[in-house]
This record gives structure tokens, C-alpha cells and sequence, in this order.
């Protein structure tokens, strides 16, 4: 199910003041957007979620006028991600992708290779199917809002050794195997690739990522991949159905370079027809934070390789079947016991239906400071938080 819905959560007399300054951004795109304040008034029109991400742009009609401001609102270990913030605007007019080696003008093939920062929309709905992966370069913002665009039943996207990457607002399924060919990857090089995985979105060696209320389903491997030493990522608001194996976060168990790995998964909804890896963790540090699972035919977080897991705030909803209530997975020999030193602890985490986490390892707060990258909300605000988790329907003129 897409997340179209367009609840407002009225919270108690909130109202919305605009700083305005429209006029020096609309004659200078690179000045900053104007900010949203909110502040608690007597009012009987309301904005806000408690969800900080959407109350930091979501408030303002005017939000296609000021795009980059979206930019500011990222949180977590990817909060330092501004994409193509700095850059001019591209708009995608062509969604054909005929030669992966020499992509024409008005693609977003064409966009994403470009060396500059570069703020990536979109003219009109349409579905894209890549003849070969999509390999991003540094500085760039992929925004969906405001037309209807699938990245779909072809290859997608890779991000690969770049920094600096926002991805918003796309539907992407349906991606396949792809590879042993030629393709570009900035205006000055292509190269051969070898055969692709066929994720949704891959993140190989990347760093500063948000990907933030898109809707991915139904792809070859994984829906998000982040391996290879990929740090100060932040995956929030997604919509994920009908998969298997969800989100691998480490390339392997000897590959110990993703020690350096954190990574914020926050406010997404697991939804239906998931099997397991939501996520699947080595090495590194995770916090997942204030997501709604719907349920699990396996698992819903597990790993191997002693990552150091913060589960904060969420609601685990298990399934009927009586051999699917553990939420955690150790992905080890039965004969080890290591896992036991493995720090994963639940805390304020909402169980339903029989689910149960299996904590281990030390429960002290200092054990998980590299694993915690924001305040969690009550459990109990899941639904609100996640309620417009997914692609949201931006139009013109009205608050998404």
C-alpha cells in the first residue's frame, strides 16, 4: 500500500509563522529558504506531527517555492547530509535512458553524473526504467515532490564512493539484476560494471545519505543495501513492502571496515509481505528508532559480527504464526555463544501479538553512545509518527 494518506494530527493550539523571505530566494537560488517556526498559540488551525523531520518543512504551501529547505530538516547520523543543496535546480523532462555511456540532456542519468551540486526535480509523472544502474555523484538531491515518478523493472540506484546524497520522494520496485557493461559516472569517466545485485538503492563506500519518504518493494536483492564502510546514513519515513530481505547494513562478517559504520533508521513503516532484514547489522552502530512494523515472517532486526544495536520506541505488531514472535535474529552457529557479548538492548519498545526481543550484552547508556543519534518519542506515537510514511502527495500551492 502506498502512503498517501493525509491525516494532520491536531496537536494542542499550534500555528505557523512564516519568516518571509520569498523575494531574495526566488532572485538568488542560492539563499537560504526562509524558516518554519511553529509556536504554541491560541489557534484553530493546527500543524505538526511530533514527527521533527515533517514539522521542520510539511507546515509551508509555499514548499516548491522553497525546495531546499528540506535540506535543513534531516536528522539522525545522516543529519549532516545537504545533497544539492548549494547547486542550481535540474529538471528531469526525459525519462528515457537509452545509453548509460553518453545520457542525453534532460535525463536523470544526465543529472546525476554532473560534477556540481545539483537539485534534481522533476517536470512532470513519469516511470523510468534504467538500462543499467544509476550511478549518483557527490552533491546531489533527488526530490520526487510534486509529480508521480517510479524507478521501476529495470536497474537503479547505486551510490558509490560519493558523499553528500538526499533521496526523496520516489517509488522504487521492481529492480533488476544488470551489469557487464559500459557506464557513466561523471562526465569525464565511464567504465565497465560488473552484474549488479539488483537493489533498490545501493550504498557502496558512501557517506552523509539521507533517504527519506520514498516507497520501495519488490526487488532483486535488497531494498536498501549499505556496505563497504557506508557511514552517516539516515533512512526515515520510507514505506517497505513485499520483500524478502529488506536492508543489509555491512558488506560481511570479516570485512571489519564497517566498524565505522551508524546508521539511523527512524520513523518508517515495515509493512506487509516482509520476510526478514529490517535491518540485518555487522559491525557497526544502529540505531533504529520510532519505526511501526506491521510484522515479520522470520525477523525483523538481526546480525552477525557484534554490531551494537539500539532498538528505541518502536512497535513490533507479530504475525499469528506461533514461530514468528522473536523480533531479533543472531546470525551465528549454534554452538557460539558470542553473541551474548553483543550489545542490542530494547528500550520503550512496544510489543504486540506475542512479539518479544532477546536483549544481550551490556544495558549501560555509555555502551550505546555511538548507537544513539536522536531523542526517541513514546512508543505509543508510532501510529502518528509513521501515519504518512512513504511517498507523500505534494501538489502546488498546498501543504504535503
Amino acid at each position: 500500500m502506498e502512503a498517501f494518506s493525509r491525516n494532520l494530527v491536531f496537536f494542542s493550539c499550534v500555528i505557523i509563522v512564516l519568516v518571509v523571505t520569498a523575494t531574495a530566494v526566488r532572485h538568488n537560488p542560492h539563499a537560504k529558504a526562509p524558516a518554519v517556526h511553529v509556536t504554541s498559540q491560541n489557534a484553530t488551525e493546527t500543524c505538526g506531527t511530533g514527527n521533527p523531520i515533517d514539522d521542520c518543512w510539511r507546515c509551508d504551501p509555499n514548499w516548491m517555492r522553497h525546495r531546499r529547505r528540506l535540506a535543513d530538516c534531516a536528522i539522525g547520523f545522516g543529519r549532516n547530509a545537504i545533497g544539492g543543496r548549494d547547486g542550481r535546480y535540474y529538471v528531469v523532462s526525459d525519462p528515457s535512458d537509452d545509453d548509460p555511456v553518453n545520457p542525453r540532456p534532460g535525463t536523470l542519468r544526465h543529472a546525476v553524473i554532473q560534477d556540481q551540486p545539483l537539485w534534481i526535480v522533476f517536470k512532470r509523472d513519469m516511470v523510468i526504467t534504467l538500462k543499467q544502474e544509476l550511478i549518483m555523484n557527490s552533491f546531489k538531491t533527488i526530490d520526487g515532490r510534486g509529480a508521480d515518478v517510479h524507478i521501476a523493472n529495470g536497474a537503479c540506484v547505486t551510490i558509490q564512493y560519493v558523499t553528500n546524497i538526499i533521496i526523496h520522494g520516489l517509488h522504487i520496485h521492481d529492480c533488476k539484476r544488470t551489469g557487464n557493461a559500459m557506464v557513466r559516472s561523471s562526465p569525464s569517466h565511464y567504465g565497465w560494471r560488473t552484474m549488479a545485485d539488483g537493489d533498490g538503492i545501493s550504498i557502496f563506500g558512501g557517506s552523509h545519505v539521507w533517504i527519506d519518504h520514498n516507497w520501495l518493494s519488490s526487488c532483486s536483492d535488497g531494498l536498501i543495501d549499505a556496505i563497504m564502510g557506508s557511514t552517516a546514513i539516515t533512512i526515515s519515513n520510507n514505506y517497505f513492502t513485499q520483500h524478502n530481505e529488506v536492508m543489509l547494513l555491512g558488506h560481511n562478517d570479516s570485512y571489519t571496515g564497517d566498524r565505522v559504520m551508524q546508521v539511523t533508521v527512524a520513523y518508517n513503516h515495515f509493512g506487509e509481505g516482509l520476510i526478514q532484514r529490517m535491518p540485518r547489522c555487522r559491525h557497526g552502530h544502529f540505531h533504529v528508532v520510532n519505526n511501526d512494523y506491521t510484522s515479520w515472517e522470520m525477523y525483523a532486526i538481526g546480525g552477525s559480527a557484534n554490531p551494537t544495536i539500539n532498538s528505541q520506541g518502536n512497535r513490533f505488531l507479530a504475525s499469528s504464526n506461533p514461530f514468528a514472535k522473536e523480533i531479533t535474529k543472531r546470525v551465528v552457529n549454534p554452538s557460539d555463544d558470542k553473541w551474548r557479548h553483543w550489545n542490542w538492548k530494547s528500550e520503550g519498545d512496544m510489543m504486540l501479538n506475542g512479539a518479544y526481543f532477546v536483549p544481550s550484552g551490556r544495558s549501560a547508556p555509555a555502551s550505546y553512545t555511538r548507537a544513539s543519534s536522536l531523542v526517541a518519542k513514546p512508543a505509543s506515537m508510532v501510529g502518528i509518527l509513521t501515519a504518512d510514511a512513504g511517498v507523500l502527495y505534494c501538489r502546488k500551492g498546498v501543504r504535503c
